[in-house]
This record gives C-alpha cells, sequence and structure tokens, in this order.
C-alpha cells in the first residue's frame, strides 16, 4: 500500500516541505557532512557562510564529526611538501604547503611547532614566526622581538582566548625568556633559567596547568615556567633512580603529565619506562617498553639521547628520533607500544633530520 503510494511520486525534494524544516533540524543534519563538502558548503548562499562558523554549529560539528588525525613528518628535502600518516586510516598521504601564506621574501622556511590544528614556522629571512591554520587558510606574521634573533626551545601553546608562543634566547651574556600573546599581539620578557637547559636541543615544553614543563640535564630534575607571570619554579619531586635520559610530555585535555626515561647506567639505557604526574607530585610508573621494542629503539639512537624527543597525539605519546623515520608510540588508554614504519616515499639516503608533528585538524582555531 505505502509502496503503491510512493511508486509514483517524484524522486525530487519538495521544496514546500524541505524549506519549513526547523533550522536545530537542518544545522543537526549539515554537521554530519564530511569536512570538505561542508567547506564547498560555505560558498553556495550567505545563510550557509554565517550558519557554519556560527557557535551552535560550531559545537554540533565538533561533536558529531569524526576528523582525520595526523602525524606530519618535516625534513630538510620535503620543502612545502610534508609527508601524512592518517592515525584513524593507517594511511600515507601528502601536504602541500599553500605558497601563497608566505610572504614573497620567504626564501626559506622551517616547521617548528604544532598545537590544536595550528603550525608554527620561522621565516629567517623576514625576521619573523608564520603561525597558520591550513584548513582555515588562515595565518599570521610575527616580527622577531629583535633582530638578530637566536632562540631555542620554541613552543606553541593553545589558550582559552588563542595561543601563546614560548622560547628562550642568549641575548649579551644572559638568558631570556620571550611569551608572545596571540590575544594582544605583542612579546613580553621574562628572565631565563640559570643554567641553560642546553640538553633540550629541539625540545619543546610541555604544557600543564598554565605552565611549560621542562626537564634539566643531569642531575636530572623538573622545572616549570608560569605563562602569565614568567616565574620559574624547581619541582620538589624525588625522580626515579638510575634515570639516563627524561623527556616530559602532557595530555592537556585531561590536565596530565607524563615523564619518559631511559634506565641503565653510565649513560647506556638497558630499559625505558613511562611515568604519570600523580596528585601529590611524584612520579607513578605507568608502563615499560617491551625488551625487543627497546633494543631496537636505543640502537636508533646510538645511546645519543640529544635526539630523542616526544609528543602527544590522541591518546598516544610518541617517542621519536632526528636519526630514524619510523615513530613509537604508547597507546596510554591500553597500555600497548607500537610501531609506525617508514613513510614509502621517504628516499634511504634521508639518515637525520627526522622531525615529526600532531596535526589535528581544527577548522576553527584562529591564527
Amino acid at each position: 500500500m505505502i509502496a503503491k503510494s510512493l511508486k509514483g511520486r517524484s524522486a525530487a525534494m519538495d521544496p514546500g516541505i524541505w524549506s519549513k524544516l526547523p533550522p536545530e533540524l537542518l544545522e543537526l543534519i549539515l554537521s554530519f557532512l564530511p569536512l570538505k563538502t561542508l567547506l564547498n558548503l560555505r560558498s553556495t548562499c550567505k545563510h550557509f557562510k554565517s550558519l557554519v562558523f556560527s557557535p551552535s554549529f560550531i559545537s554540533k560539528y565538533s561533536s558529531a564529526s569524526l576528523f582525520s588525525s595526523f602525524f606530519l613528518l618535516s625534513h630538510p628535502q620535503c620543502y612545502s611538501n610534508f609527508p601524512l600518516y592518517d592515525t584513524i586510516r593507517g594511511a600515507w598521504r601528502k601536504l602541500a604547503l599553500p605558497l601563497s601564506f608566505l610572504p614573497p621574501s620567504a626564501a626559506q622556511f622551517n616547521l617548528l611547532s604544532s598545537c590544536n590544528g595550528l603550525f608554527c614556522f620561522s621565516l629567517p629571512s623576514s625576521s619573523s614566526f608564520l603561525v597558520c591554520n591550513l584548513l582555515a587558510k588562515s595565518s599570521r606574521s610575527i616580527q622577531f622581538p629583535f633582530f638578530p634573533f637566536a632562540f631555542e626551545m620554541l613552543t606553541l601553546v593553545s589558550t582559552p582566548h588563542g595561543y601563546k608562543i614560548f622560547l628562550l634566547c642568549s641575548k649579551f651574556s644572559s638568558n631570556y625568556a620571550f611569551v608572545y600573546d596571540s590575544k594582544v599581539h605583542s612579546w613580553r620578557q621574562f628572565d631565563g633559567f640559570q643554567p641553560l637547559l642546553a640538553d633540550n636541543f629541539h625540545k619543546e615544553g610541555a604544557s600543564f596547568n598554565g605552565s611549560l614543563y621542562f626537564a634539566t640535564p643531569e642531575p636530572f630534575s623538573v622545572v616549570c615556567f608560569d605563562l602569565e607571570n614568567g616565574k620559574w619554579e624547581n619541582l620538589d619531586t624525588e625522580m626515579p633512580r638510575e634515570l639516563t635520559f627524561v623527556r616530559l610530555v602532557s595530555n592537556t585535555d585531561e590536565g596530565k603529565l607524563y615523564m619518559v626515561g631511559g634506565i641503565g647506567r653510565n649513560g647506556i639505557s638497558r630499559s625505558m619506562k613511562l611515568w604519570e604526574m600523580g596528585d601529590g607530585g611524584n612520579w607513578v610508573e605507568v608502563e615499560r617498553l617491551p625488551e625487543l621494542m627497546c633494543r631496537k629503539f636505543m640502537s636508533v639512537c646510538y645511546h645519543n639521547y640529544e635526539h630523542v624527543y616526544c609528543f602527544w597525539h590522541q591518546d598516544m605519546i610518541c617517542v621519536c628520533c632526528h636519526t630514524w623515520p619510523e615513530i613509537l608510540y604508547c597507546k596510554v588508554s591500553r597500555r600497548t607500544w607500537h610501531w609506525i614504519p617508514k613513510c614509502p616515499s621517504i628516499p634511504d639516503k634521508w639518515s637525520c633530520g627526522f622531525r615529526w608533528f600532531s596535526f589535528v585538524p581544527d577548522l576553527y582555531t584562529l591564527a
């Protein structure tokens, strides 16, 4: 009976019916569209363009959509094309950096940090940084505080009202910390930490409770820098014994701080462990890297731990080495360890300079 009544009807959507669809129901339906389709939808009419950026739609879309998330590889030979590993589909892709983002004078650029869908590049030829959201096609050029400007440990940090850029700079005979705040578009200068965190070349701070946390060289300890008032503090916490190297990483969504460290003697690691900062400020062991995987990782970095760095990516603590094109990661919720294999498009002659970043596209993060 129903089949007969529908048989004679046109397959076309009746505008008399669909035009009366309640706005909140339309928003809910559109929130399930793939991201690419949603971006194309903006150009169809003014209503859809304003809808996509409305607070109510942003809330629905962020909760309903399943974005892909990626590991992005930066290498001196990549230039503007970055290999991407899709962590949801388990497939390799490539990301081309649109040259329209770059100033005409930018003959060279280096990817330094990523956070919340944003990337931070340095543009040495124009004495500036470039923060951009490739998905939203937005960018901002930020001039160095002064020139010449030598810096290290640059860290891009997401804040409720934008983002901040932290870095250390050796100026004259002193060490200074600089913080850029996107809310006021200006730099602030603070005293640095003495002695210099020299063992942390190319490392970033771990964002935790409004501060950045760093591990010092031997004797190992943890210090933090308050991004608001610019004060340094030594953490009064007992470190595990027989550490050979220490790296910190944080889960900002759940407010957790982790420590990855090698265990051994005379600078030779025999094992690698993962700890979590407990409520009392003490380190609680979470997991140990299996022996065979530990042997591979230690052989990869040749016990030269200056090349080891870590970052957080959606329930994964990633442990990488500048001299190796693979990623070792721990799935924190399952407490299991895995390797992500080498990208097939990377030539075998590339022997160093590998730098991995977390990339979780976010349409609504503004540069």
